[in-house]
């Protein structure tokens, strides 16, 4: 009995190390990838004034005088991040109370996973669906005067792909809610749209506040369907209709370029990276004070 419960013993402390080691991994990754981030962008720095990538108002790295004013792609990440949420929290915040409150389990069971089949298709299809489809149909039916390249359309896009990040989690946040709450609700005479929007959506906040703080993290650092759609052209500007472009594009631009390796073009990718993380690293502590406040208050 005394060797088998110590060999029980050596098992569980086998699965807390390896529990561990896969947690701390995930920190030295962080770190690792943050490291070579600050590191490479010194050299930028060291170049180019950190008062002037903040301020300037022009981003051209690749002309003949360069400038390197992050606000015009740091202007075209956060407008198309906008329009994403835009579709994607109404959307998806209605969609996780439907299948959470009202839908039927048969209903919940096959709408869900087609749902979630929207996170399943490759970005770069979601481009070209925002370039040949979406723009053209907003150009027949409501802005005629719209480019081919602008920042609405795979702003749209966007928000339609991200819809199952924001509505899975804010359905599991609201299934996890107590279901004696919905019932003293009920005996109070409340009706179940009642109970829906006053007892369990203020319930399940915390967890709500996290499904947008991931779809606002997913939309920032889209790719594929901003570089395809929007143009990529570094435009300060807040009007969704025109042509802009985003960080994200950007780094693909110029990694797949011929600019030679350590020079002040190729350097800026690692500047404009670092502050991608910095804005999605901020968007995230946001979401965790508004969590850890919400939990707090329910």
């Amino acid at each position: 009995m005394t060797r088998a419960r110590a060999v029980r013993a050596l098992r569980e402390r086998a699965i807390e190390a390896g529990l561990l080691l896969a947690a701390l991994s995930s920190i030295a990754i962080t770190l690792a990838i943050l490291w070579v981030l600050v590191s490479e962008s010194l050299g930028f720095f060291r170049v180019v004034s950190v008062v002037d990538f903040l301020t300037d108002t022009m981003w051209t790295p690749l002309f003949a005088e360069p400038r390197f004013g992050i606000l015009p792609l740091l202007c075209g990440t956060l407008l198309s991040s906008g329009v994403a949420l835009a579709v994607a929290v109404p959307l998806g915040l209605t969609s996780a109370l439907y299948l959470s409150e009202f839908a039927p389990g048969r209903v919940r069971e096959a709408v869900k996973p087609c749902l979630e089949l929207l996170a399943g298709v490759p970005t770069v299809v979601y481009g070209y669906f925002a370039l040949l489809f979406v723009t053209p149909l907003l150009r027949r039916w409501l802005l005629p005067e719209l480019p081919g390249f602008n920042v609405l359309s795979p702003g749209l896009v966007i928000g339609i792909m991200i819809i199952p990040y924001v509505s899975s989690l804010s359905e599991d946040a609201m299934r996890a809610v107590p279901m004696e709450l919905r019932e003293a609700a009920f005996a109070m005479g409340a009706t179940r749209l009642q109970v829906a929007a006053r007892v369990v959506l203020p319930a399940a906040l915390s967890g709500v506040a996290a499904a947008f703080a991931l779809g606002l993290s997913r939309a920032v650092g889209e790719t594929m369907v901003v570089a395809i759609a929007a143009g990529q052209q570094p435009n300060l500007t807040l009007d969704p209709r025109e042509p802009a472009a985003t960080i994200t594009a950007y780094i693909v631009q110029v990694a797949l370029g011929d600019l030679p390796h350590g020079s002040v073009g190729y350097l800026s990718i690692f500047a404009a990276g670092l502050t991608l993380m910095a804005v999605t690293l901020a968007f995230n502590v946001a979401a965790w004070l508004l969590r850890r406040r919400f939990r707090e208050a329910y």
